[in-house]
Order: structure tokens, then C-alpha cells, then sequence
């Protein structure tokens, strides 16, 4: 096995976050592979600092010892592993795969068998905060799998994450990621109907937030919308509103699954799920407190 920091470390995703993670992991000194994507942000300095793009998952996977992978969620994760030329036909005995995509755990967990049999080791590792912390290399993960993998791979994973929690077998990450996002979407859509309301009968919006942030009312989730609120800034926020759909139905069929109380769930998913079935899917998470403004 080669040392630590001459693994070649593969990234499949260079979007948003993914662009941040692949930055952090090649400045810490590992050599970079990425994927050649028309999703991905420019990766001119990707390249200037010696990655090297590669035109086909077959060629990233075969060049690499670790993967990881960034992408939207369980369908893109399982295409890139079972297509004809995908992950899973071209990966090498020992190969690490590591995703951070926000997934459903049943397919976790079924993806992680897959790997196992083609000899790789897999952890689900799921982050959160935003493109700006991706950027500065202070993301949140929560990881899931072998214990012993997650020690080994924690050097990789500090190069890009501030705060790392460990939480146990595959797919505990990517449930406790959906039980985050839920909360956080959660509490979105209750502020943001509550601020529509509190509009439409005349409340000075910085009353609002004095009243809101002094009180029960008190969140990053509160800190996170107050621009939004006083000055029409989305920048703090920058999650779109098909991403919460895409998350928000991912935790209502997790509920499923587990057969889980999901009545709070279900309503907060038909809210998101609305708005993109009516063209607001690429609006941020704050400006739902307009759409709802009717």
C-alpha cells in the first residue's frame, strides 16, 4: 500500500461543494484526480496545482486509491457505481469510497455491500454548512462505517472539515444527515410561514427578528434568514428550494422504511414539493418567506 500522501485521491463531483473539497484535499499535499463534468465549477486552478482531469469514471477509478464522491444524492451515486463502465467494474481491491452526497441509508447500506464484494471499503460521509465553508475547508461530517477505516481515512478527512462526528455503522451518516436536514428545513418552514404572516399584518421585520432571536425563537436557522428578512440578502442561505424537496423526500421515505412517525415530515416535503412543482425549485431557502407571501 502506498503511504498515506501518495494515494491518489479521485473526486467525482466538483460542483459548489464538491470544488471546495477537491481544493482542501489538494493543497494538504494529496495527488488529485477529478472527474471532467459539465456540473463542475471552472477547475482551471484545480489543474494549475497539478490535478490532473480525467474524461471517464473508468479512468478516475482505476488511477485512484480513494474516491470521493459529491453528487446530488442516491440516484446519481448508484449510477455512477453500476453503470456498464461505472465505479464498481473498474475499482481496485482496497480502493477507499467515501460519499459525502446527502443519500437514502437503505441504499447506503446496499451500496456499501456492493463495494464490499468487489474488495473496497466504503464510508458514508455526508456534510453540512456551505459552499463558503466547502471553500475554507471547515465543512461538518458525519461518517458512517468500519471504525477502523474512518481512524485511517481521518487525516484525508480533516483537509476539508472543521468538525468531524463519528456515527457508527454504514448508513448512520446519511440518517443522521436526513434527521439534520429535517430539523434545519424544518424550522426554515415554520420561520418563513411565520415571517409571511407577520408581513401580511404590517410587523416591522426588525422587530420581528429582536422578538424572534431574544426568544424561543433563537437558531442559526434564525441567523441564517435574518438577512433575507431585513434586506433581501440570500447569501447566508444559499440552499435551493429543489434541494430541500430532494432532501425533505428523502427523510419521508427513510420514515418509511423504518416505519417512523413522519406527519411533521410530510407536511414540511408538500411545502418544498409545491414550490418546485411550480417553477421555484432553483429559488433559495429564504425566499420561500415570498413565495409564501400571498
Amino acid at each position: 500500500m502506498k503511504p498515506a500522501q501518495q494515494q491518489v485521491i479521485g473526486v467525482i463531483g466538483v460542483g459548489l461543494m464538491g470544488h471546495g473539497i477537491a481544493t482542501n484535499i489538494s493543497k494538504a499535499g494529496w495527488p488529485l484526480g477529478f472527474l471532467n463534468h459539465y456540473g463542475n465549477q471552472p477547475t482551471d486552478d484545480l489543474i494549475a496545482s497539478g490535478a490532473v482531469a480525467y474524461n471517464s469514471i473508468a479512468e478516475l477509478t482505476r488511477a485512484s486509491d480513494t474516491l470521493v464522491f459529491c453528487v446530488t444524492g442516491s440516484p446519481q451515486v448508484e449510477a455512477i457505481l453500476d453503470q456498464p463502465d461505472g465505479v464498481l467494474t473498474n475499482i481496485k481491491p482496497g480502493t477507499v469510497v467515501i460519499d459525502c452526497s446527502t443519500a437514502i441509508p437503505a441504499s447506503t447500506i446496499s451500496i456499501a455491500a456492493k463495494l464490499s464484494q468487489a474488495g473496497a471499503r466504503f464510508l458514508d460521509a455526508p456534510m453540512t454548512r456551505t459552499p463558503k465553508e466547502a471553500a475554507a475547508g471547515k465543512l461538518n461530517l458525519i461518517v458512517g462505517g468500519d471504525k477502523m477505516l474512518f481512524d485511517e481515512q481521518l487525516p484525508l478527512l480533516q483537509s476539508y472539515a472543521e468538525n468531524i462526528t463519528y456515527a457508527g455503522a454504514n448508513g448512520a451518516g446519511h440518517t443522521l444527515k436526513l434527521v439534520h436536514n429535517f430539523v434545519s428545513l424544518g424550522f426554515s418552514t415554520v420561520l418563513a410561514e411565520a415571517v409571511a404572516t407577520a408581513n401580511k399584518a404590517g410587523i416591522d421585520p426588525e422587530i420581528l427578528t429582536d422578538v424572534l432571536a431574544n426568544g424561543g425563537g433563537a437558531s442559526v436557522v434564525l441567523e441564517r434568514m435574518t438577512p433575507y428578512m431585513l434586506t433581501g440578502d440570500v447569501g447566508a442561505f444559499s440552499f435551493s428550494l429543489a434541494n430541500s424537496a430532494k432532501d425533505m423526500g428523502y427523510y419521508t421515505q427513510m420514515c418509511k422504511d423504518l416505519d417512523a412517525a413522519d406527519s411533521v415530515a410530510t407536511a414540511v416535503d408538500t411545502v418544498y414539493s409545491k414550490q418546485v412543482e411550480s417553477g421555484h425549485g432553483e429559488a433559495y431557502v429564504p425566499q420561500l418567506i415570498k413565495l409564501l407571501d400571498r
